[in-house]
Order: structure tokens, then sequence, then C-alpha cells
């Protein structure tokens, strides 16, 4: 089956919730990896942390969206989590923090969104 074909039939099979959990876990994994990389590989470090700030700023901007159907509150919280995950992965890049509330802060998210997706 080509990339295409898989990626149209997944779109079908998943809801919104789904995808988002799905992103979130394979940016996660990333974060993780990057985690337990050697300090010298700073390849994989840099391209999960820019992978996590993107998912966090796509977030951003469409809560920013009037036409966002979350509650204002949420949509509030989740950007001002964008604006710490910023911050923070500018610090770990600079080496001046942990990587590990970036993974705490992901697992979260996917624990709520499972959590409404079983509801």
């Amino acid at each position: 089956m080509s990339l295409k074909a898989y990626q149209k039939a997944a779109e079908r099979a998943e809801n919104p919730r789904e995808t988002e959990y799905r992103l979130f876990g394979e940016v996660t994994r990333s974060l993780m990896a990057a985690a337990e990389a050697p300090a010298s590989d700073l390849q994989t470090r840099m391209v999960a942390l820019d992978w996590n700030r993107r998912l966090w700023t796509t977030l951003a901007s469409d809560c920013s969206r009037s036409e966002n159907g979350l509650p204002v509150g949420v949509r509030a919280q989740i950007i001002s989590l964008s604006l710490w995950v910023n911050r923070h992965t500018s610090a770990v890049m600079r080496r001046e923090e942990s990587i590990q509330p970036l993974i705490d802060v992901n697992r979260s998210i996917m624990e709520g969104l499972r959590v409404q997706a079983a509801a």
C-alpha cells in the first residue's frame, strides 16, 4: 500500500483526538530518545526539541483562532503551556534545563486525550 493510501485510510479511521494522541506519542518518544542519547548527539536532541516546539506552536496557533471549538479557558491554558514549552525548550537547547519536564507535560496531555477518548 502506498504512503498516500495509508494516510488516507488513517485519516478516515481516526477521530481528531486519536490523531492528536498518536502525534503526541510520536513526539514524546522522540523526546525520550533524545533524553537518552549521548550528550554528543546534538542532532537527535535538536530534531526532537524542534518537533515538540512546532507541535505546541501549531496547537497555540489553532487555539488562538475564534473558530476553535474548545472552551476559551482550555484554549488559554494550551496557549500558556505552549509559551512555557517554547521557553523551556530554549533553556534545554542551551543545556540549562532538563528535557524531562517536556516529556512529562506531553504525557499529561496524552493521558487527558486518552481519558476523553474513552468517555
